[in-house]
């Protein structure tokens, strides 16, 4: 018999940030994903015995073309999804350089202000982090 931990699916991701180019106020990357259709942070699934903070980093590089500079972990989210539980850790990662090509899996993304994407988002679930990179970098 499985353990939970053999069952539940194990992924990671980044609420990725920077400075906005034009006024310096905070942003934070969403991808929209064409095969849901929705707007979630970069994330995936962890590649066997890979570490969560690099598949974390890996993810944010495949899905948004940047390179980040990882940050304080945030909280895990826990659903299921597809009949299966699954994990997800995250971490804040700022942005630090690179370009977004779009691919079958993300075919766009967005900078917004952290209203504008805890409006987004379509997962309310997602929203929660939005406060906890605020809090992780000491904003309002």
């Amino acid at each position: 018999m499985n353990s939970p931990d053999d069952t539940t699916v194990q992924a990671a991701g980044c609420v990725l940030w920077r400075r906005s180019p034009e006024d310096g106020a905070l942003e934070v990357c969403l991808v929209h994903r064409p095969k849901y259709d929705d707007w979630s942070w970069p994330k995936g699934k962890l590649k066997p015995g890979e570490d969560p903070l690099a598949g974390a980093l890996r993810e944010v590089a495949e899905e948004t073309g940047c390179t980040a500079a990882p940050g304080a972990e945030l909280p895990t989210l826990r659903y299921t999804a597809g009949g299966r539980p699954k994990q997800v850790r995250y971490w804040a990662a700022e942005a630090t350089g690179g370009a977004f090509v779009a691919t079958d899996e993300v075919d766009r993304v967005l900078w917004l202000t952290p209203g504008a994407a805890r409006r987004r988002l379509t997962r309310p679930q997602d929203r929660d982090l939005v406060d906890a990179l605020l809090e992780a970098l000491r904003l309002p």
